[in-house]
């Protein structure tokens, strides 16, 4: 009998903590989690700067676009500036950190998120939010010239492909 006690005893010591809940940082983010994290990294502000950049970055190349097009209307550029800049002012930035926040919690757990928010408040955390802007206007200003070559090609070949299409649609006969 004492061997029986004995035996359930270890088994009941040894079993799997499998019974027990998951411990708290691996639990499922919670909306209020992911907030805290994306208020920590100032998304809404990061957000506001990027789109302000895209927007200096399309105002740059309707400029580029209109010197290469002189037959447009003297007052185009200014039109496609401010239909640009109100585009971007009127970016819904609440609506788009909802539409995110279910995205982090399916992929990050509570310790995570917990780990992030404690990054970006430190330090260097806030250098790297504080410099984003910076980094991602450099960027793209680095990239325009490879991306605009990208869309330039991309846009030939439909033309390309439209072109042969019709040809190809004339030269059949229809049934």
């Amino acid at each position: 009998m004492k061997r029986v006690v004995l035996v359930l005893t270890l088994c009941l010591l040894l079993s799997p903590a499998g019974y027990a809940q998951q411990s708290p940082a691996d639990q499922p983010a919670t909306k209020e989690d992911v907030q805290r994290y994306l208020d920590a990294m100032h998304t809404r502000e990061l957000m506001r700067s990027t789109m302000d950049a895209m927007a200096k970055q399309m105002r740059q190349m309707t400029h580029d676009q209109v010197v290469k097009q002189p037959n447009l209307p003297p007052d185009f550029e200014t039109r496609m500036n401010k239909m640009t800049d109100g585009m971007f002012k009127d970016m819904p930035v609440d609506e788009l950190l909802d539409a995110m926040i279910p995205v982090y919690q399916k992929h990050l757990t509570k310790g995570d998120i917990d780990a992030l928010a404690a990054f970006y408040s430190t330090p260097t955390g806030q250098k790297i939010v504080k410099e984003m802007p910076a980094l991602v206007a450099e960027s793209m200003q680095a990239a325009q010239g490879i991306t605009q070559k990208m869309i330039a090609s991309a846009m030939q070949r439909v033309q390309d492909e439209v072109a042969q299409a019709a040809k190809e649609s004339e030269a059949s006969p229809v049934k």
